[in-house]
């Protein structure tokens, strides 16, 4: 079964109801079961790419105090980039 067709069948209840009538019972019930799997394992993910967001928001913040009880701003870390020059690019060496 592709994505399409599952997407199609997780958006609509109607095209749920046809696709579960192939279906028998024993097989509905290990699709639900598969299915509750599935939505445990993404929801899992969810949490832990939330703690890791809210650890890093913790380090940023730790790191923004330290800037500032040093006296220091972000400028001060990050040196200016050099400028480029302007004008036209360099003649190809291959002229007829």
């Amino acid at each position: 079964m592709s994505s399409e067709t599952l997407e199609r069948i997780a958006r609509n209840k109607n095209v749920a109801r046809a696709a579960a009538r192939q279906l028998s019972m024993e097989q509905l019930h290990k699709l639900a079961e598969v299915i509750g799997e599935v939505i445990e394992h993404k929801q899992e993910e969810e949490r832990e790419r939330q703690q890791e967001e809210r650890m890093k928001e913790q380090k940023l913040a730790e790191i923004r105090e330290a800037i500032n009880d040093a006296g220091l701003s972000v400028d001060d870390l990050v040196p200016e980039q050099p400028k480029r020059r302007r004008g036209r690019p360099p003649k190809d060496a291959k002229q007829s």
